[in-house]
């Protein structure tokens, strides 16, 4: 795929995470170009990209270009470790952010919840991920999770699309929301979904994937 579509795809997925709330001022979304290289959105609130309005490539090895967000190594860390990922949104979901501060994460209560898998894993700190050492601690926390909620600072998701990891952005916030409404509600130790019913419910097929993707990027002057 060209470069240029690429460019695209980056844009589609950067204004869908901000127009839905996922993201405002901050957060950053990329897609895997090859083994050594990945493009990240524009260094600005993902909601208010352009069209047509350039991002960075970035090497999975080496220092971050001028001009990209420091934060970006969590990317570099995730694409290192887990050759599979082909998609990284890194977010604020308000839901994530509140359940986060009391050090918790959204268990599988309900079918979106089932496609992040058990609770997502949380790295206990609310400093930003600003180096390459805690980038490296929080991919290798994650593991092959599809998500990981920094306490107080939002989440990670990555997935072997940037559709895909947007689409499960989507979820985590879902899950999130209906976690504290079930805590709200003093249910908090009604059970969750098994593995085996969290493994039955969690499918893509029959356009799963494609109808929220299209939900989320409508009216984009990008989409075609």
């Amino acid at each position: 795929m060209a470069l240029e579509d690429e460019e695209r795809r980056v844009r589609l997925a950067a204004r869908a995470l901000g127009r839905s709330g996922l993201a405002h001022a901050y957060g950053h979304c990329s897609l895997r170009l090859d083994s050594g290289s990945f493009l990240v959105c524009a260094a600005r609130p993902m909601g208010m990209i352009e069209a047509g309005e350039a991002g960075t490539v970035c090497t999975v090895d080496g220092p971050l270009p001028d001009g990209v967000l420091g934060e970006v190594r969590l990317h570099q860390a995730l694409y290192r470790l887990r050759p599979e990922v082909a998609g990284i949104c890194r977010t604020q979901p308000p839901s994530v952010m509140a359940l986060s501060s009391a050090g918790l994460t959204p268990a599988p209560r309900h079918g979106f919840g089932a496609y992040l898998g058990s609770a997502p894993p949380l790295h206990d700190d609310a400093r930003l991920v600003r180096d390459d050492a805690t980038a490296a601690r929080v991919a290798a926390l994650m593991g092959d999770n599809p998500a990981v909620v920094l306490r107080g600072n939002g989440a990670v998701v990555a997935a072997d699309s940037l559709e895909r990891a947007v689409v499960l952005t989507w979820y985590l916030e879902d899950a999130a929301r209906v976690e504290l409404a079930v805590r709200a509600a003093g249910l908090a130790s009604a059970g969750a979904l098994s593995p085996e019913q969290v493994s039955a419910r969690a499918v893509w097929g029959g356009g799963i994937l494609e109808r929220m993707w299209e939900y989320l990027t409508a009216g984009d002057p990008e989409r075609g």
